[in-house]
């Protein structure tokens, strides 16, 4: 146990109905970490389940109703051992730890927070934020073919590029190869300055901000160079057979059945492929079919092929991306 109850859950407001339970923690730092700074980890745990905490040296005083500090009391000790194993917790982990615990009080965060992808260049570490983006990690590596689908925010293009460095440094691949349709918001290449590699990339910044948050740029730089890491428009694939390479089809909700058709035929020996789409983002021009969604339809079921579903529940941006969400699925349903 990371914490000893002081008392058994005591009413001590009978006019609100209130419940109280105390927590005795061994080590003051660690507890100190846990409360965050001026406090800030206890409100966003305060908001969650609606208790109210307050420490007290290494005590923690939780208020509220009986099953909420049962859950406190599990996110709490969660955190606590987390915080004894080296990880630096961060408001935004106090937040997605309370939304993991609130679907399912059963999980275990140093199973989802301590599966450590790669350290950045900034030293920080990339692992799972939740329980999708946990199954999403164990996919890609047993899967040589990986659908990520869902809304923007939920980490999908993130994480699979924290994969694909990894997969590199670790010599499982020899190159990385970064693909992305051309059709973005029903605008046209023909206004973009440049060559046709030029012109596609504007629309893979978000694969390259990704890159350049886990290596340094120099390092970046050096690997385009070189040829380890690739741009590769989707129009350019036809043709190629891809070998040791981890290969990224951001967007694909954006392809058509053909190019899917085309993509997925080019994987090679001792190759990996995620494909990342937001099915309700499709800026394709009417009549066509999105690959994404035709791939969806055939592919499911086929042995080495992972779909990972993810919904608005697993958006790891700020959580006001999530309610944005809400405002345009009402808006959709009517």
């Amino acid at each position: 146990m990371t914490a000893k109850l002081r008392s058994e859950v005591a009413e001590v407001t009978p006019q609100e109905n209130l419940y109280t339970k105390e927590l005795i923690f061994e080590d003051y730092p660690v507890v100190r970490s846990l409360y965050g700074e001026r406090g800030s980890h206890f409100k966003i745990l305060e908001d969650a389940f609606k208790v109210k905490l307050i420490l007290k040296g290494n005590h923690i005083v939780i208020s509220g109703e009986p099953e909420d500090l049962d859950l406190t009391e599990k996110t709490l000790e969660e955190l606590y051992t987390l915080i004894k194993a080296g990880y630096t917790i961060y408001p935004a982990d106090v937040e997605y730890a309370s939304r993991i615990l609130l679907e399912n009080p059963k999980a275990h965060l140093k199973d989802i927070f301590l599966d450590t992808i790669l350290i950045t260049s900034g030293r920080k570490s990339v692992s799972p934020k939740g329980i999708t983006q946990k199954n999403y990690v164990e996919a890609i590596r047993r899967s040589e073919i990986v659908f990520g689908i869902g809304p923007a925010g939920t980490g999908k293009t993130y994480l699979a590029v924290a994969m694909a460095v990894s997969f590199l440094m670790r010599g499982e691949v020899n190159r990385i190869i970064l693909v992305r349709p051309a059709v973005e918001a029903g605008e046209k290449l023909g206004f973009l300055p440049g060559d046709l590699v030029e012109k596609v990339n504007p629309y893979l910044r978000p694969l390259y901000d990704a890159l350049y948050d886990m290596l340094s740029f120099d390092r970046v730089v050096k690997l385009f160079q070189k040829g380890v890491i690739e741009v590769a428009p989707l129009a350019f694939m036809r043709g190629r057979t891809l070998n040791e390479a981890f290969i990224i089809l951001d967007e694909a909700q954006n392809t058509t059945t053909e190019q899917m058709k085309m993509f997925l035929t080019r994987i090679g020996q001792g190759s990996r492929a995620v494909i990342t789409g937001d099915v309700t983002q499709i800026d394709l021009p009417e009549p066509k079919k999105s690959g994404l969604l035709e791939a969806m339809e055939l592919l499911e079921g086929i042995d080495g092929i992972t779909f990972v579903y993810f919904t608005k529940k697993d958006v790891v941006r700020h959580p006001i991306v999530q309610k944005i969400i809400d405002a345009y699925e009402r808006r959709d349903a009517k």
